[in-house]
């Protein structure tokens, strides 16, 4: 490293999403002078309020945790000010970074976003390039302008979306890939050698809204290979759902396949449960009944032989 002096940085994140970036500016050897995330939420059948992933892995590292409700106010702004960062990195933090906190470090603020900007700004980009059907996704390492998402890009990387993939699995490779970017970008920065950043086209921007429950509620009318990627990208949350026979039904996991029945209607077909839809069939794996455990199709079959 041939900066003069370690880098001064902040961090603020919430989610799990943000604990691999986090651990890799631990391990920078730059000072992290404080950890900003949201306030504790209540969660859990209990509703007990929760610390942050964030805020667990600060705490365990000894780090200071800062939790203000906006960032908006002069005194929130001062304290932070207070600090003198040379950067500020954010990643899934939840807040809105107004001009003045923007403006506080010398090196700006960089965010590290799951998606290939300029498509899927925005709150929920994994979820989304799955229910598109997108092949590849990746995360950009941004420098932080007003707007959503907007900021010219300093580093990126792609990968492949796997067949298989779930908004959880792709989630943990994107995670891990976010961490590697900007450990990559921090030693960029204090050895005098970050790219420059690109603006990014004007053509192409697509937004990544954020989930509604609601639509985990499978429309039997669109085709099978749309249900499937849903129920990709509603996993582990909100978790795609069927009306069967008057039964609501969570399924966890399914795919497409070839064959013939009125949507709505089900039939047993090699283990599997065979659901109508508008094209094809949806071929259910793992389901659940309400008040009931996960279970395998097979097992589920099982337990109505008279139907099946």
């Amino acid at each position: 490293m041939t900066s003069a002096r370690p880098l001064r940085l902040v961090y603020a994140g919430t989610p799990e999403f943000a604990v691999p970036c986090l651990d890799a500016v631990l391990a920078s050897g730059h000072e992290l002078l404080a950890v900003y995330t949201q306030p504790d939420r209540p969660a859990g059948r209990g509703r007990q309020l929760t610390p942050s992933p964030v805020k667990q892995r600060a705490l365990q590292a000894g780090i200071e945790v800062r939790q203000p409700e906006t960032l908006k106010d002069a005194d929130t702004q001062a304290a932070l000010a207070a600090l003198a960062p040379d950067l500020v990195i954010v990643v899934a933090y939840g807040l809105i970074l107004p001009r003045a906190v923007l403006a506080i470090p010398p090196h700006g603020c960089w965010n590290v976003h799951a998606s290939l900007l300029p498509r899927w700004r925005g709150a929920a980009p994994i979820q989304r390039a799955l229910l598109a059907g997108d092949q590849h996704t990746g995360v950009c390492l941004m420098q932080m302008e007003a707007g959503l998402d907007a900021g010219p890009v300093l580093l990126s990387r792609a990968c492949a979306i796997d067949e298989h993939d779930t908004s959880a699995s792709l989630h943990d490779r994107l995670a891990s890939l976010g961490a590697a970017l900007l450990a990559e970008g921090l030693q960029a920065l204090a050895a005098g050698q970050l790219p420059a950043p690109v603006a990014q086209p004007t053509e192409g921007v697509t937004y990544a809204h954020k989930l509604d429950k609601a639509e985990a509620r499978l429309d039997l009318g669109e085709p099978a290979a749309v249900l499937a990627r849903k129920v990709r990208a509603f996993q582990p949350w909100p978790v795609a759902e069927v009306q069967l026979d008057g039964e609501r039904l969570r399924i966890h996991a399914a795919r497409a396949g070839s064959g013939s029945l009125s949507p709505g209607a089900w039939r047993a077909q090699d283990g599997l449960l065979a659901i109508g839809c508008g094209e094809g069939v949806l071929l259910v794996e793992r389901l659940q009944r309400e008040g009931s455990k996960v279970v395998s199709a097979r097992d589920f079959l099982n337990s109505r032989p008279a139907q099946a």
